[in-house]
């Protein structure tokens, strides 16, 4: 039986999720290969796993345009160059663990192990592997094209990201626009009235998705407000608000819901595994815009309003979503119950969002990469 190493890293959830979509498609298609999913940098090195990871959280959280410096700043330069040589000096390690499970492929779902795995390549470490690298945002970065000449697949999201590769020099014959892996749970037909009784919710009431992403620093007051301002003005709505592992937020969100006796129109949730579901009865999704939510978004169909990115991948994943015309964005200097009001009250401009989500939307992706990968 053939192998397949699947590497991805706890720096967000995209990646994690990407890995456990090809690892689950495999699983139910490919019965003569054997995926494998690995923490790679959790193998490597525990200590410097939870630093890195710590480390981003509490930027993300506390000093966002700090990240956004270390994002940017991290492409090309004396940063760029430091990560370029310590993930070299990884790959060492990196290759026990490869060779340990003697793998036909390797797919990576985040930078810093194609790297490592372009390095060993390069260095004839791994002669017979096939090598594939799947984005995980909507704009590439520096960092995922190191070594690229050694990759024998790139999977992006869309077909500027490919145009933007071959530009910087890799091969169009290597690069595929597949999409972000999803899992299959946001292809089931579901039955959207028995869904929305089961979450106490009405069946004529336009149904906003709120994901406030607490964990990551959207615990400001400016996500406090937009909930606080659909309870108390648009009586018009539902809401559907998870407000992630962040238990403040999670009792604020009750305690202003209370206030304004909305508990019969405004469900807060906490960490929720419903999000194919919740998607499915939602006409809106307001939310930070992460590669994977971006693209549960596009394949169901479901116009966005974008709040808060973080500076880095996540404001490059805005503009491109606003340049697209596929979201909204809600940006420091708006009255974000204005542009709400303007979007959901506007059939025009949701029927445009909704449009053109169609048209970027990948519903094959984590099959198309996994039967390029395995039947080339």
């Amino acid at each position: 039986m053939k192998k397949a190493l699947i590497f991805y890293a706890c720096y967000g959830g995209g990646h994690i999720s990407a890995a456990n979509s090809i690892k689950e498609y495999i699983e139910k298609n490919y019965p003569d290969i054997e995926p494998i999913a690995i923490d790679f940098m959790n193998y490597l090195n525990v200590t410097i796993d939870k630093l890195t990871t710590t480390a981003y959280e509490e930027m993300a959280k506390k000093a966002p345009s700090l990240w956004g410096t270390v994002y940017m700043k991290s492409e090309k330069g004396a940063l760029a160059r430091f990560s370029i040589d310590s993930n070299k000096l990884l790959a060492i390690k990196l290759h026990f663990l490869i060779r340990k499970y003697k793998p036909d492929y390797i797919i990576s779902t985040h930078p810093f192990s194609s790297q490592m795995c372009a390095y060993l390549k390069k260095k004839n470490k791994l002669p017979r592997i096939k090598l594939a690298t799947v984005m995980t945002d909507f704009a590439p970065h520096d960092q995922w094209l190191v070594g690229y000449e050694y990759i024998n697949y790139f999977f992006v999201a869309h077909d500027a990201m490919k145009n933007l590769l071959v530009e910087k020099g890799v091969s169009e014959k290597k690069v595929f626009t597949t999409g972000i892996p999803l899992s299959n749970r946001f292809f089931i037909d579901y039955d959207k009235g028995k869904l929305l009784n089961d979450f106490g919710l009405s069946k004529d009431k336009f149904t906003i998705l709120f994901f406030a992403w607490g964990r990551f620093g959207l615990g400001k007051k400016n996500t406090y407000k937009i909930l606080e301002d659909i309870a108390r003005y648009m009586d018009n709505v539902q809401v559907i608000a998870i407000s992630g592992k962040n238990i403040k937020m999670f009792d604020s969100f009750k305690s202003t819901i209370k206030k304004y006796k909305r508990e019969h129109d405004m469900k807060v949730l906490e960490f929720t595994d419903k999000v194919p579901e919740l998607m499915h009865i939602s006409d809106i999704v307001i939310s930070k815009p992460g590669g994977l939510t971006t693209s549960e978004c596009l394949v169901c169909g479901l116009p966005m309003i974008v709040i808060n990115p973080i500076p880095g991948q996540e404001e490059q994943n805005a503009e491109f979503l606003e340049n697209s015309n596929l979201a909204y964005w809600i940006k420091d200097d708006d009255n974000p119950l204005g542009a709400i009001f303007k979007v959901i009250n506007n059939k025009d401009i949701l029927e445009n969002l909704k449009h053109n989500a169609s048209k970027y939307a990948k519903r094959n992706s984590t099959k198309d990469i996994c039967d390029i990968m395995f039947e080339n």
